[in-house]
């Protein structure tokens, strides 16, 4: 069994024909390919019949995007979201939803379970049935760009300058600054880090984290992070007991999500420490779980809602032909929410 040309293992998801594919199999041009599958005019019949051919063997599958389907009115969307169970990625759907229903268009959800074969399994349909794509994807650049056929794509939480394609981004650094200064004002000198980045690589958070506990003059390094193996409050609790193992000296932690705190906070109780007397916790997301637990949870509050609008507006430009926003506009800022538990 081959592989594609980027590399996929032997018995993995087929590079989709595209209309190149169709034109270069038939012996005939784009333009005749087009003409053959929308069922148009001045083509020969017996063309038409060999370009059909052609397309049922490659099982091309022209785009909505491609047969010039975007109409007003009937604009699909495809969102895709890496965990519907995780309270934050719902509030960024709806914002989504919101902005698409303004403007008449309809979404599709799909929820690719932080699996990267899902998410190519969502472009492979996705790019047969939206006019545009707004999601979370771990895949790379090129590899998106390979399933898509051409169909618009949004990435949401990466920064305009670490996609080529449009983008809304989180300026972590901007809330994580915030977050630690107001834990070193409290007095805390001794911060670690329950981070959520898989795959071996130091995300935007943990990123932040370290610069901001260097600026302050922390002995704080890499060795007061613990990646916790699920973003959950299970995997917060995991992570914090490990982080307690290695670093029992620590007297505040801050974690990567609102989940991983709340994890945090009740693996700190059952280790007999109080908070934020003993252990001072800060998340990250502004869930409004985080207002329910005791006691309340500190955060670095992102506007979810706002997240999903910029995306469709995103979308919008680019249907438009114009350029897509970029700097501060493309960028959805932090705010610390100060409550009871640091």
């Amino acid at each position: 069994m081959w592989g594609d040309e980027q590399g996929e293992p032997a018995g993995g998801a087929r590079r989709r024909a595209t209309i190149h594919d169709v034109a270069r199999l038939a012996g005939v041009s784009r333009q005749t390919v087009s003409r053959a599958v929308n069922d148009k005019g001045e083509i020969d019949p017996g063309t038409k019949e060999r370009v059909l051919e052609a397309a049922r063997l490659l099982d091309y599958r022209p785009s909505r995007f491609a047969r010039g389907l975007v109409r007003k009115g009937t604009v699909t969307v495809g969102l895709v979201i890496p965990d519907l169970m995780n309270p934050f990625f719902p509030e960024v759907a709806a914002g989504v939803l919101e902005a698409a229903e303004q403007r008449g268009w309809q979404v599709v959800v799909w929820d690719s379970r932080t699996d990267e074969a899902r998410e190519r399994e969502a472009l492979d349909v996705l790019s047969h049935q939206a006019d545009a794509v707004v999601g979370y994807f771990r895949n790379e650049d090129d590899v998106l760009a390979r399933r898509l056929g051409g169909v618009p794509l949004v990435l949401l939480e990466r920064g305009p300058q670490q996609t080529r394609f449009a983008a809304v981004g989180i300026d972590a650094a901007v809330g994580v600054e915030q977050g630690i200064a107001h834990l070193v004002r409290a007095g805390h000198r001794r911060i670690g880090m329950l981070d959520g980045d898989r795959k071996g690589v130091v995300g935007p958070r943990r990123e932040a984290f370290l610069v901001e506990v260097r600026r302050h003059g922390l002995s704080v390094d890499d060795g007061w992070v613990v990646v916790c193996p699920e973003h959950s409050v299970a995997g917060g609790e995991a992570g914090m007991g490990q982080l307690l193992g290695v670093r029992p000296e620590v007297t505040a932690v801050f974690g990567f999500n609102d989940l991983i705190a709340v994890g945090a906070m009740r693996a700190a109780r059952r280790g007999g420490r109080r908070v934020p007397d003993d252990l001072a916790v800060l998340g990250f997301d502004g869930l409004s779980l985080g207002e329910l637990v005791e006691p309340a949870l500190t955060t670095l509050h992102i506007d979810k809602r706002r997240l999903g609008r910029l995306a469709v507006e995103q979308v919008a430009r680019l249907r438009a032909g114009e350029a897509p926003l970029s700097g501060a506009d493309a960028w959805v800022l932090p705010e610390l929410v100060v409550r009871a538990s640091a």
